[in-house]
């Protein structure tokens, strides 16, 4: 399908199809909703849209295939858009129930919002008991703290309107 109509389309008869589904076929439902959201041609509000329904799917009961699809769309998504952290800071706060593979999205969707909030909250998992967990932590904090400085070393606004000052 070509266009934003016809992708839209699509993402909400995944939906669809994702409410009334086994587990299986739940888990190639959200496959098709990462694969629009990596086309990147979706409008911001609508990607955040279809995100916040990744986060809550994430951190529902569901499967952990399921789960897994849906932060794989959301980490997908954090590579084609600007995700406000606003719409994955319930990641955030539910960090911990995460299984040590599931946190690798998680902390890469939090890095990927370049918004401060999420610092405290990666910094955490830099003490991790597993080294893969520690390592996804470290490259979040790295692209964190990268991104507190503009090109030119000097203060930028921050997503919530205040200046944070470089490293």
């Amino acid at each position: 399908m070509d266009g934003h109509p016809g992708l839209t389309a699509l993402i909400e008869s995944a939906w669809k199809e994702l409410s009334g589904s086994d587990a299986g076929r739940r888990d190639l439902c959200l496959d098709v909703v990462g694969d629009v959201l990596e086309t990147g041609r979706l409008m911001p509000g609508d990607a955040e849209q279809v995100v916040e329904r990744l986060v809550t799917v994430a951190l529902s009961g569901e499967g952990y295939a399921v789960r897994e699809s849906a932060l794989h769309a959301a980490c997908t998504a954090s590579t084609h858009y600007e995700l406000s952290y606003r719409v994955v800071e319930p990641l955030a706060v539910g960090a911990d129930v995460f299984e040590p593979l599931l946190l690798d999205y998680v902390l890469a969707v939090l890095g990927a919002t370049h918004d401060q909030a999420a610092l405290p909250v990666v910094e955490r998992f830099l003490q991790h008991p597993h080294p893969e967990v520690r390592r996804a932590a470290a490259e979040a904090v790295n692209e964190l703290r990268w991104s507190r400085q503009s090109p030119l070393g000097k203060e930028r606004p921050s997503s919530s309107g205040a200046q944070v000052a470089p490293p």
